[in-house]
């Protein structure tokens, strides 16, 4: 084996995104990950592709808004260079509206995506009528045309075989690191990170979700709080998910899996008859300051951290892996100040929006 430029360890999406990344800039690269490809999180079922709402601008909104605009292109390159489907389409998605105040809060809502969305993407209050559309108190619904969708276990694959067309190394097990190292380890590497600089920086948060053989690929996807409803490329559609601070197995599904199953159906009651094909629970990988972990690991030279997707991890992908191989390769710092390490030494951890 050639010596690397750069060594990633973590073959979930944050790795493999900053792995792409560096090798399509010239690095000889070197991704490292000990159990399997998309071991964690990464390997789940969902794929929405989703920004926040659009309104009281952040560093945090704007950085997932560039990523996932870039997203479309980005997933194409990745497939034409394995030559492997990634399961990526920009289809939409669609939110019930419960009462005249939420409908009322769409609109107003709408108004500002024409500005903040730079008028490449709509946020429209639309009838909820046709084919495979959620169940609305109101008869009404936010139609976004940001969203996206990827298959995640496709998106992994694919992101392999482009980093080696690049001339990568992916390796399953252990080997030498060498050069700068960029640490994308998941709920492990918030672990180790605490212990290191004495203090919490993040946490495991237990999902659940389940693939259900229902064919809407060409269809929006649905989101209700704690709710998503995601149709895939393969005639599938995905069903989740569970947010659990606490657990008896991290890898285990069970009857919350079933309560959200049975949500999914009465919002969208086309769903009630499809047979479960697949379940999937794992823990997600939640930094304190509920934004991405990126940057410096303070007080360790050369070593990097790249972590905290969460539930946006792969919509976050295409930018995280630009900005941190921007980082190491060519040491221009584009990090937002909220995405640092130390700002999840400062957060305190409350509930996402």
């Amino acid at each position: 084996m050639t010596t690397p430029d750069v060594t990633i360890r973590g073959g979930g999406i944050f790795g493999l995104a900053v792995a792409w990344a560096a090798a399509k800039r010239g690095a000889k690269v070197r991704l490292i990950e000990t159990k399997a490809i998309g071991a964690g999180s990464s390997g789940g079922l969902v794929g929405a592709l989703s920004p926040h709402v659009p309104e009281q601008w952040n560093d945090k909104k704007a950085f997932q808004f560039d990523s996932l605009a870039m997203g479309e292109a980005w997933w194409a390159e990745v497939a034409d260079a394995s030559g492997l489907p990634t399961g990526y389409a920009r289809l939409g998605r669609y939110q019930p509206l419960a009462d005249d105040r939420a409908v009322e809060h769409a609109r107003s809502r709408a108004e500002e995506a024409k500005t903040l969305w730079q008028g490449r993407f709509r946020w429209e209050v639309v009838p909820a009528e046709g084919e495979f559309v959620p169940q609305s108190p109101t008869g009404l619904m936010i139609h976004d045309t940001l969203t996206a969708r990827i298959h995640p276990r496709m998106g992994t694959a694919a992101l392999v075989e482009a980093i080696r067309a690049r001339g990568g190394e992916v390796i399953v097990g252990d080997a030498e690191e060498a050069g700068p190292v960029v640490w994308a380890t998941g709920v492990a590497g918030l672990q180790a990170l605490s212990e290191d600089l004495g203090k919490p920086v993040g946490n495991g948060v237990k999902g659940q979700a389940m693939i259900v053989g229902l064919d809407a690929r060409d269809r929006p996807q649905v989101f209700a709080t704690g709710l998503l409803i995601v149709p895939h490329g393969d005639g599938t559609t995905a069903v989740g998910s569970t947010a659990e601070n606490e657990w008896t197995s991290p890898d285990t599904t069970d009857e919350q899996l079933d309560a959200v199953h049975a949500r999914a159906a009465a919002l969208c009651p086309w769903l009630a008859d499809a047979p479960v094909l697949t379940r999937w629970a794992g823990l997600r990988p939640r930094a304190r300051s509920l934004a991405p972990m990126l940057g410096e690991w303070p007080g360790r030279p050369g070593h990097y951290v790249a972590n905290g997707g969460f539930k946006i991890g792969f919509g976050m992908a295409p930018k995280v892996g630009e900005v941190m191989a921007a980082l190491v390769l060519e040491g221009r710092d584009e990090i937002p100040e909220g995405f640092r390490v130390e700002a999840s030494l400062k957060k305190r951890i409350r509930s996402e929006e």
